[in-house]
């Protein structure tokens, strides 16, 4: 089957640097769905995404969809012909909508009959006729959140596009996209190449694009990036070497068509600044690479990348030079203007400003925090300066800084604390009790920052849930789902043995909105996100996870330290056969009615079998007990392996559901007794066996 390369290029106004890379992702493999859904054969596919363009390149797309075979039943057989053999209406019927006479049509005999059937080939469709359908399925499902339209145009994207190129080999492909016929032509850069230009065939595009001053290929874009900002930052006078962040790089790539790194310089008084001020300044809100010297200091360099090659690198030095002197002298007089006032101060204002609606200010948050981590601290052994520090964890919010800078929450409380000669570990804490803030971050190091840090997100998540506001779909405004997962590694990573239970309780009793139900609600919310983490660890199931947490652990250090015991004992070989006891076990109480209160009558036990059940699980029950109370899980889960033999022997001599009910109830009750103490560290009739 022969093939051919295809071609596909939006041009378009300059598309949000952020989502740029999302967006070439998910075109191209919209377009490849489409393709496969067609079932047209192909090679490999390539994105390319520039500020001004989407393009896809699909090599070697086979020209048809391949031949089926096709089999269509007809009526049955003693219908189709009469009694002279001659076809009848319902057989020309068929055969005219088979678009064959009758006599091309064959005989299906089956065990229930025979029918008059057509079999056929049916022809591929066209590549070309299928492709303008999948294009434009292909962006009508482009995750864009807001759309928009432009001109006169009914057509909605994310920003306006001027042109569209559909090449099939060197063929146009006839199809309208967005209210736009397909051609083949593109355009370069917008100063450097202005006019348009005329592509011959897919396998040209890059090339042709390159001339015309224009970097198409994403990845190959940014390394460019790269090592241009290296060479520059080492050869700015500074000998130094630039921050590269990935995801300022890749902005940085989405912002370009064609990188001209130049470093430029401001005064070295705004290096007094703290550091993270300045590199916010530079690198967030001017997209610059801050550079830093050899020994890890800034040295008053930076590195921009110009979309220009200009004659004169100089006068683009001097303009962003000129860009950033003004932003630094704005974060040096916020950094001057918010030390005049004590945190306490600034605290202060927190009354006016509102967490949520429901739940009151941010300083109403504060009170209930600050209760928490107290309660926090103790059991964990922080320092006394834990209440102080949850009354000045927010302050830095009202402060000038934070407001132009809001990234910078926490780390300016930090600062601003040492500058008032709070104690080094208090002052951490304020940073410290917003990580994680995202997957990977690093955690709070002091026990202050721990008991804020877990205080804070406790209080979040019981909050929020209290008034009914919990995560749906992908949507969740207030980060609950970062709250708990944070929550989980600060007491799993710095082994923190905490009661959920109990911190849960007095958060929930603290909110301005009670309702009944919600620390169950969050518990079970927390345990979701911990059964997604300890699934990831090798040998763990989900038969596992059902078996520790129906047992609802009460912390999640004890919840790991459970399944790690389960796992040891399920490699011994009497495991699974008390599992299935276990199972079983359970299936008969579920359909038995006992009082909860029944106790076993011993003297009542008249049959062997059940009274050495009876004794066996009388001389476990205390060691078992013992150890689960130690958290020696593993050691408790091996002793139960003695009741192995005794409920093996019980079930073969032992009528449980007895026709006499004190004897059924009594044999119930021991049984369910049995279930107790298997049941003690993990539900084992949750396991397969």
């Amino acid at each position: 089957m022969s093939a051919q390369d295809l071609l596909f290029e939006l041009g378009t106004e300059e598309l949000p640097p952020r989502t740029l890379l999302g967006l070439s992702t998910a075109l191209t493999e919209g377009i490849l769905k489409g393709i496969d859904t067609a079932g047209i054969p192909h090679g490999k596919a390539q994105g390319f995404a520039t500020p001004r363009r989407l393009a896809v390149w699909v090599r070697k797309l086979a020209e048809h969809q391949p031949d089926k075979e096709v089999e269509r039943r007809g009526p049955p057989l003693k219908a189709c012909f009469d009694a002279q053999g001659a076809p009848t209406q319902a057989a020309t019927a068929f055969a005219r909508n088979c678009g064959v006479p009758v006599s091309e049509l064959a005989q299906l005999q089956t065990d229930k009959g025979a029918w008059l059937v057509f079999r056929g080939i049916e022809r591929g469709a066209a590549t070309t006729s299928l492709l303008a359908g999948i294009v434009n399925q292909a962006i009508a499902a482009l995750p864009i959140a807001k759309r928009m339209r432009w001109g006169t145009r009914t057509a909605e994207f994310v920003r306006p596009v001027h042109s569209v190129v559909l090449l099939y080999g060197e063929t146009v492909v006839p199809a309208q996209v967005l209210g736009l016929q397909a051609g083949r032509i593109s355009f370069g850069h917008r100063f450097h190449a202005p006019r348009p230009i005329t592509l011959k065939s897919a396998k040209g595009y890059e090339s042709r694009l390159q001339r015309a001053k224009v970097i198409a290929d994403f990845a190959k874009r940014r390394e460019k990036i790269r090592a241009g900002v290296s060479v520059a930052a080492a050869a700015g006078g500074s000998g130094g070497s630039a921050l590269i962040e990935e995801a300022l790089l890749d902005e940085v790539t989405a912002l370009v068509e064609w990188p001209v790194p130049i470093a430029g310089r401001f005064e070295q008084r705004f290096l007094s600044l703290p550091r993270e001020v300045v590199i916010a300044t530079i690198q967030d809100h001017q997209r610059y690479f801050a550079v830093q010297g050899t020994d890890g200091q800034l040295t008053g360099w930076f590195v921009t990348v110009s979309n220009i090659e200009s004659r004169d690198p100089s006068k683009v030095r001097e303009g962003n030079e000129r860009v950033v002197r003004p932003r630094l002298s704005d974060a040096a007089f916020f950094w001057d203007q918010d030390r005049k006032i004590p945190l306490e101060a600034h605290a202060a204002k927190l009354s006016g400003v509102t967490f949520q609606t429901k739940l009151g200010t941010y300083a109403d948050k504060t009170l209930r925090v600050s209760a928490l981590a107290q309660l926090i601290g103790a059991r964990i052994g922080a320092g006394g300066d834990v209440a102080r520090a949850a009354e000045l964890a927010k302050a830095d919010l009202m402060t000038a800084m934070v407001g132009e800078f809001p990234e910078l929450q926490g780390t300016m409380g930090r600062y601003y604390a040492q500058a008032q000669g709070y104690p080094q570990e208090l002052a951490l804490a304020l940073e410290e009790h917003y990580r994680p803030r995202f997957a990977g971050d690093s955690l709070p190091t002091s026990t202050i920052g721990q008991a804020v840090a877990l205080a804070d997100k406790i209080d979040t998540l019981v909050g929020i849930f209290a008034i009914e506001q919990r995560p749906t779909g992908t949507k969740d405004p207030f980060g609950l789902r970062r709250a708990a997962l944070g929550l989980l590694r600060i007491l799993l990573e710095g082994r923190l043995d905490l009661d959920l239970f109990e911190l849960l309780s007095q958060s929930a009793a603290a909110q301005p909105v009670q309702r009944p139900g919600v620390i169950d609600e969050v518990y079970d919310f927390i345990a979701e996100r911990l059964r997604g983490l300890l699934l990831e660890e090798e040998g763990t199931t989900i038969e596992m996870l059902d078996a520790v947490f129906a047992n609802r652990p009460r912390s999640p250090l004890d919840a790991v330290t459970r399944l790690q015991a389960l796992k040891e004992f399920l490699l011994l070989p009497e495991a699974g056969i008390l599992a299935a006891i276990n199972k079983r076990i359970a299936n008969i109480l579920k359909k038995a009615t006992l009082p909860d209160d029944l106790a076993v009558d011993a003297g009542a036990l008249s049959e062997d079998a059940e009274r050495q059940l009876y004794q066996v699980l009388s001389d476990l029950r205390q060691p078992v007990q013992d150890a689960t109370a130690m958290r020696l899980y593993a050691q408790g889960l091996k002793t139960l392996v003695a009741l192995r033999a005794p409920v093996a022997e019980f079930f073969e001599r032992i009528m449980v559901m007895d026709e006499n009910l004190g004897r059924r109830n009594n044999r119930l009750a021991l049984l369910r007794d049995v279930q107790m103490l298997l049941s003690g560290v993990a539900d084992l009739s949750r396991l397969p066996g």
